[in-house]
């Protein structure tokens, strides 16, 4: 269908009723889709709708007699102004009058309530050019609609009067007008965390997106008088080859920005999780599971790195054509470079192309110059230039990995130059395999950034690590890397842990071999090349360990123990992996995982200084655990012979899993317990490790787990850890980890209204209440695979070790606690871990004759397992038995 026989024109303006007008829109929606999956050039689908709407506009102004009054003008504003509209974007409207009457007021309501019923986003002004320079003046976006503005019809001298009034000399001058801009900008920036690596970013708004680009169009606007992009060309600020890139960016982003608006039908440039499929498939990503969302982003991130990197380049062009900033301060540095105030600079113009080590000695001299806070403008468009023409990749060269391997040993290597190494494309010039991960997503929950930056911020938490700052955020971290002999070996570990990701099968293997290869080829002995091969192939293992794993289980530290082997390789894992964890995902790190890291670094440490052939007495610990226990209780006036009774019902497992100050806590309050068939619910008001540690002393009842943990659920709070014990008399001795949703402690005001629910619940002989709620908007686009599977230590156990692969959904935990309870399962510990939109739990468990489960046993679990979490979740509640 020609796009002219949509035009609303055709039709004389007394024509153009409700009905009628809805058709003609519908028909311009349905055609703009068509002309879309067709693959039309997006500038002019963009531009057809706004012609369209002009056609439509025009129409309606005269049907409701607008056109009668000689001095009323109807203007576009805004992306509209520029002739942009996308299929639900705002239609933004100045209607300019100078003489405003009820019975012109009256039309003009009428015009915007047609609008409206028309189901048109608009939003409007009626104003004076008086009254709008007035608000321009005070309203920086004010003043840069007005500067888009753009008669659609109308009183043309009312128009030419409002753009008059609105020329430079007169209302925002160019350089008050760029300070302005440049501001707005910082501010929208922060507001995005100055990231553009979001996983729902917002294509207009988000730092490199297409906000960014329009920044760059108003000032030259403004300063310039250019009305395109193209101009700036023209005016020797941008070159042919900046001006094409510039342009494919916006392309890019106006494709991604129309295909959202038709998956929802509605203006939004908000890309959603719930969106990113259906946005990826019109635009033509294919490929099995989350291939074509992951392609998608990978092309956005791509490209708003693209745009950012053009925006700051210009923006400087700007300030020194603008506000004449030329950097009279002009330092030398060496024979190549010197100092434009504090940006660095390139003496030769030609010096990248023509020496491409070069570009390591630039950053080189950024680590090593405190003074340095960016790249002047010429130097980058130089670096820009020389990047696009190398023959190689800069890792080829000898030259340049000597410098490379300078710049890692730099004490500041790792701070503000590999900051701009990442952000410029360097570092993907130099490795090959960095090339492969640039804007590399991994569509999940979990990963909050993609793979190149997600590493670029693990590099930048191993620099911090060696700042006084890092001496009280992670005291231990600072200790190991104060101490380090080869920081270097740290970095380079961290810059190949997740390089072959995206390449298929296991990224710590591939990326171990690339690790041993990168450093023999860097001249590194083998001894050190090694040892990063192996943090690359491990990098994972201690995360794994503390939060999957019974950690006060001496087999388990043992076996741990035996596969770090020594102290050195401790320091550099632990190190690794509290970085790793903190860039993995903003809301990630918290006390809780803290304080099971440094649990388990301190456990290895000593259980590798005893020699892993002296195995540790647990007698010996049983007793000095008791000792240290007693001293406490003693002091707080508890007897003797009260100690001894209490203590003779527990078992010796009991004193080797708890701490000293546990032991004394609970014993302190179960002596004081005047009541023992009604359960003693305590929470200790200052957190231990790192959570709310919650402590149930009751007469022993089935599925007491399932029961505290749909009260916990019913109080959005979540369990972390769980130790469950029973006295040799029939009472449970259970301690819980629990954690608000945002990773802290139980807030004060909350612990006396939680003992009693739980003391009720302990009880009430009704079963719980399990709440299966519909999965979040996030939630609902992922499928995992419920998994279960047995775990099989190397030393012989009288537990079945279970790890449950699920789905995270409201009352999971309640939920898997009714099946053991089913099952006649006794539950001995439980590591609660969720990553993302999944959960991998660890349960150590016994069958009711306290043995080890069985094969037939451990597949009947399996099958009530993924039977119960296969459940759709529409029933909002859920009797369950006891």
């Amino acid at each position: 269908m020609d796009a002219s026989l949509l035009a609303p024109a055709l039709l004389d303006p007394a024509e153009l009723t409700l009905p009628k007008c809805k058709a003609m829109l519908a028909r311009l929606q349905q055609w703009l889709e068509q002309r879309f999956n067709a693959g039309d050039d997006i500038m002019e689908l963009v531009s057809t709708r706004s012609q369209h709407m002009d056609q439509l506009l025009t129409g309606l102004w005269q049907h409701f007699g607008l056109a009668q009054d000689p001095q009323l003008a109807l203007v576009a504003v805004g992306g509209y102004g520029r002739g942009e509209l996308h299929p639900y974007s705002d239609i933004d409207l100045l209607i300019l009058s100078e003489d405003a009457n009820p019975a012109m007021n009256e039309r003009i309501g009428l015009f915007i309530t047609r609008l409206w019923d028309l189901r048109l986003e608009v939003g409007h002004s009626v104003r004076s050019v008086a009254e709008c320079i007035r608000q321009g003046e005070q309203d920086l976006t004010v003043a840069t609609n007005l500067m888009e503005a753009r008669l659609i019809t109308g009183c043309y001298l009312t128009f030419a009067a409002l753009t008059h009034a609105t020329e430079p000399d007169s209302f925002w001058p160019s350089h008050t007008f760029f300070e302005a801009k440049r501001e707005e900008q910082a501010q929208r920036h922060r507001q995005y965390q100055d990231t553009n690596y979001k996983l729902e970013p917002d294509i207009k708004n988000s730092p490199g997106g297409l906000r960014d680009i329009q920044t760059i169009s108003w000032v030259t606007r403004r300063h310039f008088g250019a009305t395109t992009l193209h101009e700036m060309v023209s005016h020797d600020f941008l070159s042919q080859d900046e001006y094409l890139e510039l342009l494919d960016c916006q392309n890019f982003l106006w494709k991604l920005r129309f295909a959202l608006h038709m998956a929802i039908h509605k203006s939004d440039n908000r890309l959603l999780f719930d969106r990113q499929r259906a946005v990826a498939t019109a635009l033509g990503f294919a490929g099995e599971g989350n291939e074509p969302i992951e392609q998608m982003m990978k092309r956005f991130y791509q490209t708003v790195r693209r745009v950012a990197e053009l925006n700051e380049m210009l923006l400087q062009v700007f300030d020194e054509a603008i506000l004449g900033h030329i950097a009279m301060d002009v330092t030398t540095l060496t024979p190549e470079f010197r100092l434009r105030g504090t940006l660095i600079d390139a003496i030769d113009p030609e010096l990248f192309i023509e020496q491409p080590a070069a570009i390591l000695r630039l950053f080189y001299q950024i680590a090593a110059q405190p003074q340095v806070t960016g790249i002047y403008s010429s130097t980058l468009r130089q670096l820009r230039d020389a990047r696009r023409l190398l023959p190689d990749f800069l890792c080829e060269r000898p030259d340049c990995r000597r410098l490379f391997m300078m710049l890692m040993r730099h004490r500041q290597g790792c701070g503000l130059a590999l900051t701009l190494m990442h952000r410029y494309g360097i570092l993907a010039a130099y490795l090959p395999q960095w090339n492969k991960i640039v804007g590399q997503m991994q569509f999940d929950m979990f990963h909050a950034y993609p793979v190149d930056e997600h590493t670029h911020r693990l590099l930048k938490n191993i620099y911090r690590f060696r700042t006084p700052e890092a001496k009280r955020s992670h005291p231990l971290c600072f200790d190991i890397c104060s101490r380090l002999r080869k920081p270097e070996l740290l970095n380079l570990a961290a810059l190949f842990h997740d390089i072959a990701k995206g390449r298929g099968g296991d990224h710590s293997e591939l990326g171990a071999e690339d690790a041993l290869a990168f450093c023999l080829q860097h001249d590194l002995d083998k001894s050190d090349a090694r040892l990063v091969s192996w943090l690359v192939r491990q990098h994972l293992l201690m995360s794994v360990t503390a939060q999957r794993r019974d950690i006060y289980d001496p087999d388990v530290i043992s076996e741990f123990a035996g596969l770090v082997r020594d102290e050195l390789r401790l320091d550099f894992l632990y190190a690794l992996t509290v970085a790793d964890i903190c860039a993995t995902n903003d809301n990630l790190w918290n006390d809780w995982k803290g304080s099971l890291l440094r649990e388990l670094y301190f456990a290895t440490q000593k259980a590798l200084r005893r020699g892993l052939e002296n195995p540790p007495d647990l007698r010996l610990r049983i007793r000095e655990n008791q000792r240290q226990a007693r001293q406490i209780l003693i002091q707080l006036d508890t007897s003797d012979e009260q100690i001894k009774s209490l203590w003779s019902r527990f078992t010796a497992d009991y004193f080797l899993r708890h701490t000293p100050e546990q032991i004394a806590w609970h014993s302190r309050h179960i002596i004081a317990h005047d009541d023992s068939q009604r359960p003693l619910v305590q929470i200790s008001q200052q957190p231990g490790r790192g959570g709310s540690e919650l402590f149930i002393y009751s007469p022993d009842s089935p599925n007491l787990f399932g029961r505290v943990a749909a009260a916990l659920d019913q109080k959005n709070l979540n369990i972390h850890d769980a130790q469950i014990m029973t006295s040799k008399d029939g009472y449970a001795l259970d301690t819980f980890i629990v954690l608000e949703p945002d990773g802290q402690p139980i807030s004060g005001d909350r612990l006396g209204e939680l003992c009693q629910r739980l003391s009720e619940v302990l009880l009430s002989s009704a079963p719980p209440t399990i709440r299966i709620r519909p999965p979040s908007r996030r939630h609902r686009e992922f499928t995992v695979t419920t998994q279960v599977n047995f775990l099989h230590p190397q030393r012989p156990t009288k537990r079945t070790l279970m790890e449950l692969v699920a789905l995270d959904t409201p009352g999971l935990l309640a939920r898997v606690g009714n099946v053991f309870s089913q099952l006649k399962l006794n539950l001995h510990a439980a590591k609660i871990t969720t990553i993302g939109e999944r959960v991998e739990d660890f349960f150590s468990l016994t069958n009711q004759h306290n043995c080890q489960l069985n094969e037939q046993e451990q597949q009947l679990l399996r099958e009530k397992l993924v039977e119960e979490l296969a459940q759709d979740g529409k029933s909002v509640i859920k009797n369950t038995l006891s």
